[in-house]
């Protein structure tokens, strides 16, 4: 909810303004002076300010250019009995949004609020680089596997939460796109999503993009800068690969998670924010923890929601139609409608490891778009040049491990039985419970039978 900054030196102004503004909604803090007011901005975090301008220890404009150090974006009205246009220029170049004169009329000034504050939402939302556009939205549930359809059902009964979110998962399996998912059909999906990738960044680079710093902080801070928790306020911040989060930063982090209050680098006060966590990475946390390279109190802090995101070697059965979404795509981006995998090219997919997941797997098809002159894409088409990339000569499935090749091989003859387990069993030459208990082992979706 919206909370608005009231700052005059009667009570009664403040009154009647505050009674009016929490009967539409809005909640309300005061102010009597340029110092009080000055404290509850710094603490508050009010979302706009409403500010007379003569007051006991000084004027507006004493206290705009404050306000402004403090959060520059943060919308100010001023209201005054003695409006003239030079004092409304003067206000305007301190930084004031509006000039009303007084006695001002309620309904105008609620209407004129609600016009800042989305303003403000919509420069949060350029500030944190999001074009929020539907087309643009990718789906991180597709298939039919027992591994996706469970992250699926786990994320859409967490989705609503504002609690800290752990995504897990191998390099490549589409951490990211869950994360802009789950931001999205949220309860802060109107508000700003920020994202850093904690890999490889020194704890001075951290520090200054996360928590922002004062003029003069160090060698170089020319001026001050807001840092990504401030962008993200009343949204949601995505530290990616929080696995190498530098340990200086990790304790600085938790009290913003436990305590909603952080300090810029150079500064002396604390700030308010509100922001919900998601975390991702490909590292086991636990294991971290116990060998004290991640600090206990963060990890069961952060792993509140814990998702993990399969990888695409434990469901081979949604390789072809993840390779299909990710073709047309391709194509659509390149204007190259009507591309096609063939039958051989989907087998050949689905028998490869794919270390690298879904990222992998997307190279592969825009490598073979690129080179292929056709618009069918054989398995001739194909390239594997990754870490885990078969020879030329290598057999089909040479990459994959023997209980990968296991489960790769008994979810086809399922797909080719039309999950008739009786008949799979047979040809596999098993026993019926033995292969119910490799299907629940791999997790493997039984297609319907025709």
């Amino acid at each position: 909810m919206p909370r608005i900054l009231i700052v005059d030196d009667e009570p009664g102004i403040r009154f009647g303004v505050r009674d009016f503004l929490e009967s539409e909604g809005l909640e309300v803090d005061e102010a009597e002076s340029v110092a009080t007011a000055i404290k509850t901005i710094r603490e508050g975090r009010p979302d706009a300010v409403v500010l007379d301008h003569m007051l006991p220890d000084g004027t507006a404009l004493d206290l705009l250019p404050r306000v402004r150090e403090i959060d520059a974006s943060l919308p100010v009205v001023v209201l005054t009995g003695h409006a003239s246009i030079d004092l409304a220029v003067r206000a305007i170049k301190e930084g004031a949004d509006q000039f009303l004169a007084k006695p001002v009329e309620l309904p105008a000034l609620l209407v004129l609020l609600r016009r800042l504050l989305e303003s403000q939402r919509e420069r949060r939302r350029q500030i944190a680089g999001r074009t929020r556009q539907a087309r643009e939205a990718i789906d991180p549930f597709v298939g039919t596997s027992g591994p996706i359809r469970r992250l699926a059902e786990d994320a859409r009964r967490v989705a609503a939460s504002s609690s800290p979110i752990l995504i897990e998962g191998e390099t490549g399996s589409g951490k990211g796109v869950l994360a802009k998912w789950l931001h999205r059909n949220g309860s802060r999906a109107d508000e700003p999503l920020v994202d850093m990738n904690c890999a490889g960044l020194s704890r001075e680079f951290l520090e200054t993009e996360l928590f922002g710093h004062e003029k003069g902080a160090y060698t170089g801070a020319v001026t001050s800068k807001p840092g990504l928790l401030e962008v993200a306020h009343r949204g949601v911040v995505f530290l990616d690969e929080i696995g190498d989060l530098d340990p200086q930063v990790q304790p600085k982090l938790l009290k913003v998670l436990e305590e909603k209050r952080f300090r810029r680098l150079g500064e002396v006060r604390d700030r308010q924010v509100d922001i919900q966590l998601i975390a991702a990475t490909h590292q086991d946390l636990a294991t971290l923890t116990r060998e004290k390279k991640f600090r206990s109190d963060l990890y069961y802090r952060i792993s509140t929601i814990p998702l993990r995101v399969p990888s695409l070697r434990e469901r081979p059965e949604d390789i072809p139609v993840l390779a299909r979404g990710l073709l047309e795509g391709l194509a659509a981006d390149l204007g190259r409608r009507g591309l096609r995998l063939s039958e051989e090219a989907e087998g050949r997919l689905g028998r490869y490891a794919w270390p690298g997941n879904v990222r992998e797997l997307r190279n592969v098809l825009e490598r073979a778009l690129l080179l292929a002159g056709r618009d069918l894409i054989d398995a001739g088409d194909l390239r594997f040049e990754g870490p885990g990339a078969p020879s030329p000569d290598a057999a089909p499935g040479s990459a994959m491990t023997l209980e990968e090749l296991e489960r790769v091989h008994i979810a086809r003859v399922l797909q080719d039985l039309g999950g008739r387990v009786a008949e799979a069993s047979q040809r596999l030459g098993i026993p019926r419970s033995t292969l119910y208990q490799k299907i629940k082992k791999f997790g493997i979706a039984l297609p319907r039978s025709s």
